[in-house]
C-alpha cells in the first residue's frame, strides 16, 4: 500500500469509486444516447409501468418541470408515450413505448456487464462483503 493510499479516508476511496462509477455509466449509455436523468426515468417507467407525471417527478426526485423535460425528450425520440389517465380526465399518464422498453432492456444488460467488469477484481466473499454493507448504509427511499 502506497502512502497515499494509506492517507485516504474511507469517505475519499467511496467517493472515488462513485465517481469512476459514474463515468462508466455516462460512456455505458453512450449507445442510446440517454443521459443519465433519462435512464433514470426509462427504469422507474420499466420498472412501475405507466405513471403520472407527477409521481414520475417524485420517484426521481426531481421537480415536476424538470420531469416534464425529461419526459418531453423521451416522448420526441420515441421512447415514452404520454396518454390520458382512464381514471382522472384531468391527468396524464407516462409510459413505455415498446422502443423504449427495448431500450431499458438494453440498458439493464449494460450495466450489468459493466458491474461485472468493474467488479471482477473482487473474490465472490468480497462481493457479497461489500453488498451486505451498501445494502445496511442504504436508507430506504421515500416514494
Amino acid at each position: 500500500m502506497s502512502a497515499e493510499e494509506a492517507d485516504e479516508t474511507l469517505a475519499e476511496a467511496f467517493w472515488a469509486v462513485a465517481r469512476q462509477l459514474r463515468q462508466m455509466s455516462r460512456e455505458s449509455l453512450a449507445p442510446w444516447d440517454v443521459s443519465p436523468s433519462q435512464a433514470r426515468a426509462i427504469r422507474v417507467l420499466d420498472h412501475h409501468g405507466p405513471v403520472r407525471l407527477r409521481d414520475l417527478a417524485e420517484r426521481l426526485h426531481i421537480a415536476p418541470r424538470s420531469a416534464t423535460e425529461v419526459v418531453d425528450d423521451l416522448e420526441q425520440r420515441g421512447l415514452v408515450a404520454r396518454q390520458a389517465d382512464p381514471n382522472d380526465r384531468r391527468a396524464t399518464l407516462v409510459e413505455l413505448t415498446a422502443k423504449g422498453a427495448e431500450v431499458s432492456d438494453g440498458i439493464r444488460q449494460a450495466r450489468v456487464a459493466e458491474a461485472d467488469a468493474y467488479f471482477r477484481e473482487l473474490d465472490e466473499a468480497d462481493r457479497a462483503d461489500l453488498v451486505r454493507i451498501l445494502r445496511s448504509l442504504r436508507k430506504p427511499e421515500t416514494s
